[in-house]
């Protein structure tokens, strides 16, 4: 049987996941930005979360950690490389780990770039990928604290998982996402396709999360840096990293 995902909308434009895997039942929470909207969601399922993941320090996905430990006695996963930013984990995982929830093993991918510490997790049962905000769709993170290097290491380990791949990730940033990508890759067929459906579902208050990693593969400039026509376009044909720094930083410029 599939993971059931569930998704909580937090702050302005975080989401938080909800994680059930149903043959035991088991519940996880996936970066808690506050503690009021994730409750809710789990009353209204009737579910108790037994695990809280954090991908990476910010306080826009740790600060519903307290409250909700607190109620469900939950334990505390995170990346073992933020130890001393995360208070209170009960677990810290690294490249190569596994994060269980129920009968699903999650795969952990360290992932800086946007924090020193970031991971991702990736549930090959249930196709799903919790990206934080390493990966958006048709975007990535800001570089607050990795390199350049790192973190186009980082995207390729996510682009290299299977099509079928859903992305999960920490913002619902996809249509200011999709205005840069066309600003750069303004040819893009597939982006300019999902430029259109990404308007329509904005248009009806829909979210743009998930979103298949196959799709996005084709269309994230972030994804996409090693694409000769593209490197070419931001003035580095011959090095992908220096490509990727390039798009970064016009993004932040954007």
């Amino acid at each position: 049987m599939p993971l059931e995902i569930e998704l909580v909308p937090a702050l302005s434009d975080n989401y938080v996941y909800l994680i059930r895997e149903p043959v035991s039942g088991t519940v996880a929470v996936v970066d808690p930005a506050e503690a009021g909207p994730v409750d809710a969601a789990l009353m209204a399922k009737g579910w108790k979360p037994s695990l809280i993941i954090n991908t990476h320090h910010h306080g826009d996905h740790i600060d519903g950690n307290a409250e909700l430990i607190a109620k469900y006695g939950c334990k505390l996963v995170g990346p073992t490389s933020e130890k001393a930013r995360i208070p209170g984990m009960d677990q810290t995982v690294s490249e190569g780990d596994e994060i269980t929830i129920g009968n699903e093993k999650g795969m952990v991918f360290e992932t800086p770039g946007h924090t020193k510490g970031h991971i991702s997790v990736h549930f090959p049962g249930g196709n799903a990928l919790f990206a934080g905000d390493t990966l958006f769709v048709l975007g990535c993170g800001r570089m607050f604290e990795g390199t350049p290097e790192e973190f186009w290491t980082s995207l390729q380990k996510l682009r290299a998982l299977p099509d079928d791949t859903m992305i999960y990730c920490g913002h619902e940033y996809t249509q200011s996402n999709v205005k840069f990508a066309l600003s750069v890759d303004p040819n893009n067929a597939e982006l300019k396709a999902q430029a259109a459906e990404i308007d329509r579902k904005r248009a009806q208050g829909l979210p743009t999360v998930p979103a298949r990693l196959g799709d996005d593969r084709k269309a994230n400039p972030f994804l996409r840096a090693d694409d000769p026509g593209l490197a070419a376009r931001v003035g580095q044909p011959d090095n992908s990293t220096a490509a990727f720094a390039e798009i970064r930083k016009r993004k932040d410029n954007f």
